[in-house]
């Protein structure tokens, strides 16, 4: 479930290198993925086409510019003299207490002075965010509640397991993981990364566990030598998913750190990886491919077989969400559509979702709801209907930038209504919370 701060045609990425185990530390550019997120062009607010005007009022919470003062932060757990979040890029800024349910439609944003939001995590009251400044802030009612920072590699992806865990994949090939303090509220520290130490060890000592990536370069087949552009989580089976620009799908043992299967699964980089039902796994990738694969259990370890190809076409694929409940894996492209698959055992193609004039760049379901972001600044609100069908509930329009993530949290249920809590990033510097419900009328399509 994740745009360069430079947007210009001929940039670049360098790709950070792996020292550990290897003679050589030089440096090589990335391949310069058609990964659109990385890319995506963006519009004036001028140049926006009318849109229908969403049933959710939202102009009470116009756009906020001045950040000439920061109102006061909660403080943090560590010696602020020397934390690096002594002073937060953060300004929380909300027109209404998140608790009042009087109406559906934002609730509230946080700006940052400077970087993008990568990513996006929801974990209780907890909403975990990814940039480009290898800051992971930690917010807890949409306020600063505590922060930690890698030493390398801006935040694409971010999950969390039950146990409090984070998992973060990075720029620099890495994934990293963090775990809370049970003693000291707001404290994280690292504890690991993945592949594991004593893994990466036992591995190192036979060539026969090293891949060429190019001339006179190998690197372990359990390390990702290329971004980490996204991670998916089965905690029913203790297993991590994560995906990378170096075009391999690496599977991970959650409980002792062990890479499993190193899968060479696309011809360009993998942008989205998504666990499904029915034992199927989805990738997605900038080669234009959708990819269905079966999960075989084998004792402590798994083995994944290519199952299916729903989708190869010009556009590359950006962003997967998947409905377990009913049996759905929505797939966003470059071109701005959302298609979708159905059925339990066999998936046909069930339709188009047209609402985006760019790329799509991200999705999220939530119960009967999809939602995509798009570089077109834009969230539309999709519907399941009961036969199948899907109406488009809004176009949330309040980003001034391409949206880049997005997660939803269902509130509690005695409010009913099938009511959510949706957390959007871009590259506005922001991020921004809405309130959606199910049970919304239709007003588009």
């Amino acid at each position: 479930m994740v745009i360069a701060a430079d947007t210009s045609g001929g940039t670049h990425h360098r790709r950070p290198t792996f020292a550990a185990f290897l003679n050589t530390d030089e440096e090589e550019q990335s391949h310069d993925v058609a990964d659109v997120i990385n890319n995506a062009p963006t519009t004036s607010s001028d140049s926006s086409p009318n849109q229908v005007p969403s049933p959710w009022n939202q102009t009470y919470s116009p756009y906020y510019t001045d950040t000439t003062t920061t109102p006061t932060m909660s403080p943090s757990p560590w010696n602020q003299t020397y934390s690096p979040y002594y002073k937060s890029p953060w300004i929380y800024q909300t027109p209404r207490n998140i608790d009042d349910d009087s109406d559906n439609g934002l609730i509230g944003t946080i700006m940052r002075q400077e970087g993008h939001v990568y990513s996006l995590a929801a974990s209780g009251d907890l909403l975990f965010t990814g940039s480009d400044s290898k800051n992971i802030r930690v917010w807890k009612d949409l306020k600063d509640f505590a922060g930690f920072k890698s030493t390398s590699g801006s935040v694409k992806a971010i999950v969390i397991t039950g146990n409090n865990r984070i998992f973060t994949g990075h720029q620099d090939g890495k994934i990293r993981v963090w775990r809370g303090s049970k003693r000291r509220t707001g404290v994280y520290s690292r504890i690991g990364s993945l592949p594991s130490t004593k893994q990466s060890l036992t591995k190192s000592v036979n060539p026969k566990n090293y891949v060429e990536v190019r001339r006179h370069k190998n690197v372990l087949k359990i390390r990702h030598y290329d971004a980490v552009s996204c991670l998916s989580l089965n905690e029913e089976l203790g297993l991590l998913y994560s995906g990378s620009w170096d075009k391999t799908l690496k599977v991970w043992r959650l409980s002792d750190s062990k890479c499993l299967e190193s899968i060479q699964a696309h011809d360009d980089a993998v942008n989205t990886v998504a666990d499904g039902f029915d034992d199927l796994l989805f990738t997605g990738s900038a080669d234009g491919t959708l990819k269905a694969w079966k999960r075989e259990l084998q004792g402590r370890g798994t083995k994944h077989f290519l199952a299916n190809v729903l989708m190869k076409q010009e556009s590359a694929v950006t962003a997967l969400a998947v409905n377990l409940t009913a049996c759905v894996v929505y797939c966003g492209t470059s071109d701005g559509s959302v298609n979708f698959w159905e059925g339990k055992k066999y998936l046909s193609h069930g339709g188009i979702l047209r609402g985006h004039r760019m790329a799509v760049l991200c999705l999220a379901a939530a119960g009967s709801l999809v939602l995509s972001g798009g570089a077109d600044k834009n969230i539309c609100v999709w519907r399941r209907n009961g036969d199948g069908t899907h109406s488009c509930l809004s176009v949330l329009t309040d980003h001034a930038g391409p949206v880049k993530c997005l997660t939803a949290v269902e509130e509690a249920e005695e409010k009913g209504d099938g009511r959510w809590v949706v957390y959007s990033g871009s590259l506005d510097k922001s991020v921004k919370v809405w309130r959606v419900t199910e049970t919304a009328p239709q007003v588009i399509g």
